[in-house]
């Protein structure tokens, strides 16, 4: 490989593309900016991966390079996998992190702590200027706070308790410490070993 690989990052969320440049980058990876002038991307895929390989070819046939998304749903378990690729509009069209967190909490009230399962879900997906694709999958099993605790991540990282942590939130932890064993982390891990196996 004459360098590090380039991939233009196609999500247009800024707190999701901070986060998959960080992890990226770590892995040794060069990860480009999204440029402005591509429109957001219509997420109309039945799944996780359908809707990351929307974002990543998208961006790949704007661009002509490299380019690699992800799509991520958290499915609790006493709502059926609800919100799940619903996730970031459960609450309608334009809904804010609040009003989805505010819904979840909503559709909870009462339901008992064992009975509060969840799983969050990431796929990252890289699509290439040749056609060929690559894509991996990470999740994290944990329990819906009742109430929403701390102040860092997005989305519903303040409801969300790793069963692998010290019984914080996603929102109480530092980055680095979220990165370790969430979803995200997980799944561009993943990606990053297979590009790897991919360039040599």
């Amino acid at each position: 490989m004459s360098g590090p690989l380039e991939l233009v990052l196609a999500s247009a969320n800024p707190d999701k593309s901070a986060e998959i440049r960080t992890i990226l980058e770590a892995e040794g990876f060069v990860v480009l900016a999204r440029p402005r002038d591509v429109p957001d991307v219509e997420e109309t895929g039945a799944t996780l991966v359908d809707n990351a390989r929307l974002k990543a070819v998208a961006l790949r046939s704007a661009t002509g390079r490299a380019s690699v998304s992800d799509d991520t749903g958290l499915e609790v378990d006493a709502l059926g996998g609800a919100p799940g690729v619903y996730s970031a509009r459960y609450a309608g069209e334009g809904a804010t992190y609040a009003d989805n967190v505010a819904k979840l909490v909503a559709e909870l009230e009462g339901t008992a702590s064992s009975e509060r399962r969840a799983c969050f879900v990431a796929v990252a997906f890289v699509s290439f200027p040749d056609g060929s694709e690559l894509h991996a999958t990470g999740l994290v099993r944990g329990t819906i706070a009742p109430t929403p605790r701390g102040t860092g991540g997005f989305g519903y990282d303040p409801l969300f308790v790793p069963d692998e942590g010290d019984g914080r939130t996603f929102a109480e932890m530092t980055p680095d410490e979220k990165h370790e064993f969430s979803h995200r982390g997980r799944a561009f891990r993943a990606i990053a070993s297979k590009l790897r196996d991919r360039v040599g």
